[in-house]
């Protein structure tokens, strides 16, 4: 029985030596490697059984094939590969699939962890279960169905919150300003989550939207956006794309066809056992050519770095921000036993201009490498044009046409992000009921005097100075939590971009992208004249 558990967990590593050696298991069939290296390839599996096997018989303590195999030998090999070539348990596979979709069955709330060791409700999703039961941010979690939270991390609660539809799940919470332990009964259902936000209009004519990821569904639900406020009537687009994954490949092409004229190239990919392949706009923006300005950051990546290349490379649209993360590497996920899977990277994308995003990995542990500590990195040699004859860089993400430095955030700021204003609304909103705001309200000074007590009270050290210092962003992030206690999360996000400076510097910018577009098409006009002499 021992014997047939182990060739059970041998079996996901021969199929990921074989998908390397020969493609089995690739987006490409290839003809049979050489009789030499398939002998070679046996060797090196029975090599692998032969130590599984004695440090398994022989190893001092008990050791479970699950520690040996998935948590050893599978990423430890990955890792000689490249950062993103990965490999999923059976619930980091789920996870992704859900991601994917964009929806599962639960109660529908974010959870976070406490300073105290208690875990909070963060945000009610608008509509699910547990915003209509009333459950709200702030509410600590006692129990679940009578299992205490006490120790659980905010994984272990959220798969207990997690279940088949339909059924009721028992949660106590503390609320503060209640004596009393509350008690909410919610029945499971279907929880989506948009990966795009609701779009609006930031000022007559100019429209905001954001993507947060691309889902199996996000070109449908920007699309629905775009139709609801009146595509026909925007004169310029902000397209927010910061804090970006990524996500599906086919997803961000479908994203960017939206915006390009049809046949435009998208993006490219190749790799060593596959042949270059080219994605092209097949419905394109049907002649609506608005001002586009698309904000980036560090943490702009893969899919989110397609579609800003793509637009950066045709001169569509303005890139405003910091220079993107850089992965442009491209991952097929194969299922393997004990509903596990295995991330491998099999190509490169290349922009319309052909430039690489990826950044080298080369020669630097993985902790610098995800960590961007080689965020104004390109490769000097890897130097293209735009359509309109700018010059753009490849081998280190997309770099910004205009870059928008984000203040870094003093040691007030930091103190107020990570629980300070959570604290303090939830106090306040134990007082006083959510009702008394307005969608229209911003904090005001009898506000700000009662969390300047507050604060001070609960030990936060600071002085008069640097409160004043920081007005402006204390009043923006406070006001971002206490949306989401008075009204919803999505309300919170639509506020808080709103406000956002770097929005307003890219509407302030819809004139440069503007005029960027239209000297494209000039140039590229006169270069078809003159090809055609």
């Amino acid at each position: 029985m021992a014997r047939r558990r182990r060739s059970l967990f041998i079996l996901p590593v021969i199929v990921f030596a074989c998908s390397i050696a020969g493609g089995l298991y690739g987006p490409k069939v290839e003809v049979a490697a050489a009789a030499s290296q398939s002998d070679d390839l046996d060797q090196d599996v029975r090599n692998f059984s032969k130590v599984l096997s004695l440090v398994q018989e022989n190893f001092a303590d008990h050791v479970s094939a699950d520690k040996t195999v998935y948590k050893g030998a599978i990423p430890g090999m990955l890792r000689t590969l490249d950062p993103h070539s990965n490999f999923f348990d059976a619930r980091e596979y789920q996870l992704m699939r859900e991601d994917q979709k964009g929806h599962y069955y639960g109660v529908g709330m974010q959870v976070g962890p406490q300073p105290n060791g208690k875990t909070a409700v963060k945000a009610p999703f608008p509509g699910s279960p547990a915003y209509k039961v009333g459950l709200r941010p702030g509410d600590i979690l006692v129990t679940i169905n009578d299992k205490s939270t006490e120790g659980l991390n905010t994984t272990e609660i959220a798969d207990l919150l997690k279940g088949p539809r339909g059924t009721p799940v028992k949660i106590v919470v503390s609320r503060e300003g209640t004596p009393d332990y509350m008690t909410f009964t919610v029945v499971r259902d279907e929880i989506s989550r948009k990966s795009v936000t609701d779009a609006f209009w930031i000022k007559p004519g100019y429209a905001y939207v954001k993507i947060l990821s691309f889902g199996e569904n996000t070109s449908r639900e920007l699309d629905e956006n775009l139709r609801r406020l009146g595509e026909n009537n925007i004169r310029g687009l902000v397209l927010d794309l910061r804090e970006n994954p990524g996500g599906l490949l086919n997803e961000g092409v479908a994203v960017a066809d939206h915006f390009l004229p049809k046949n435009a190239l998208i993006v490219s990919h190749r790799g060593r056992s596959a042949p270059e392949k080219a994605y092209v706009a097949q419905h394109g923006n049907r002649g609506r050519d608005y001002a586009m300005v698309v904000l980036v950051n560090r943490y702009s990546a893969s899919a989110a770095e397609i579609v800003s290349g793509a637009l950066q490379d045709h001169d569509r649209a303005l890139i405003l921000g910091e220079t993107t993360f850089g992965k442009g590497l491209v991952q097929t996920v194969y299922p393997l036993s004990d509903n596990t899977a295995l991330a491998l990277t099999w190509a490169h994308f290349y922009t319309p201009s052909g430039r690489l995003i990826q950044r080298d990995y080369s020669n630097k542990s993985f902790y610098d490498y995800y960590t961007h500590r080689d965020e104004n990195a390109r490769n000097p040699v890897d130097v293209k044009m735009t359509e309109g004859g700018r010059t753009v860089y490849g081998g280190g993400g997309i770099t910004p046409d205009e870059k928008y430095d984000v203040p870094k955030l003093d040691r007030l700021e930091i103190s107020l992000f990570r629980s300070g204003l959570f604290d303090f609304t939830r106090s306040y909103f134990g007082k006083h009921s959510p009702s008394t705001l307005s969608k229209t309200w911003m904090p005001d000074d009898q506000i700000l005097a009662e969390l300047k007590t507050y604060l001070k009270a609960h030990g936060t050290v600071f002085t008069d100075a640097e409160f004043t210092k920081d007005r402006e962003w204390i009043k923006r992030y406070l006001a971002r939590e206490m949306y989401t206690s008075a009204f919803n999360v999505d309300e919170s996000d639509a506020m808080f971009a709103r406000t956002d400076p770097e929005v307003e510097k890219a509407v302030e910018s819809m004139p440069k992208a503007a005029a960027l577009a239209e000297s494209a098409k000039k140039i590229i006009v006169q270069r078809m004249a003159t090809q055609g002499k």
